[in-house]
């Protein structure tokens, strides 16, 4: 396996290189920040894999990692980090990661990591991704009151004005209105939709 790492924090690239090589027999070229490891890329690639800081210097986040795809559209990337928010893992995919590393990972838990992404598969670990869920949804329903989450919960099960209206304790006329601030809030042409974008956003 040839890695190249690019990490701000030498004690990070030391530590990680001393895991991949010991433990996952691996030949690991560390450079501590986005230019060199971009001239490292241009001059030594492709490598196996390469692992972005997400905030060393030059990174710009999601930015540096569009341009680095961008500038090679073959070489398989994986964003490193200590500090971002657990949402940026799904970004960074959908971005064209091919993964996202949590500094604080076993050595043994960050070489499986990196032979799973070697192989082609993605990774993110799946306490990340249950956190980014969750938060996306508090985003979400931050914008609601109480009831209209009760109200929105009983659109996403189907159930007909009269029937939340019945299970709320309710005059339907109430949950009438409630639905059409629903739509307005959530942008939603009418009920069904306001149930889809609710599922969509993780609400149940």
């Amino acid at each position: 396996m040839r890695i190249l790492l690019a990490d701000d924090h030498q004690m990070v690239r030391d530590t990680m290189s001393v895991y991949l090589e010991s433990e996952g027999r691996a030949a690991v070229v560390a450079v501590e920040d986005y230019t060199q490891a971009m001239k490292t890329l241009a001059n030594k690639g492709p490598f196996d894999l390469v692992l972005l800081d997400f905030s060393m210097p030059g990174m710009n986040g999601l930015d540096g990692l569009s341009d680095a795809i961008k500038a090679h559209p073959d070489q398989p990337f994986a964003i490193l980090s200590g500090t971002a928010p657990n949402r940026i893992a799904q970004e960074a995919v959908e971005c064209g990661a091919i993964g996202y590393l949590p500094k604080s990972m076993s050595a043994k838990s960050l070489v499986n990591a990196v032979r799973f992404m070697i192989a082609g598969e993605t990774f993110v670990p799946a306490s990340v991704l249950a956190d980014a869920g969750e938060a996306a949804e508090n985003e979400f329903t931050k914008q609601l009151s109480q009831r209209e989450r009760q109200v929105l919960a009983g659109l996403c099960r189907g159930r007909s004005n009269k029937e939340i209206a019945r299970e709320l304790d309710l005059q339907e006329v109430t949950i009438k209105l409630h639905v059409r601030t629903l739509c307005k809030k959530l942008n939603a042409k009418n009920r069904t939709q306001a149930a889809l974008i609710a599922k969509d956003a993780g609400f149940e």
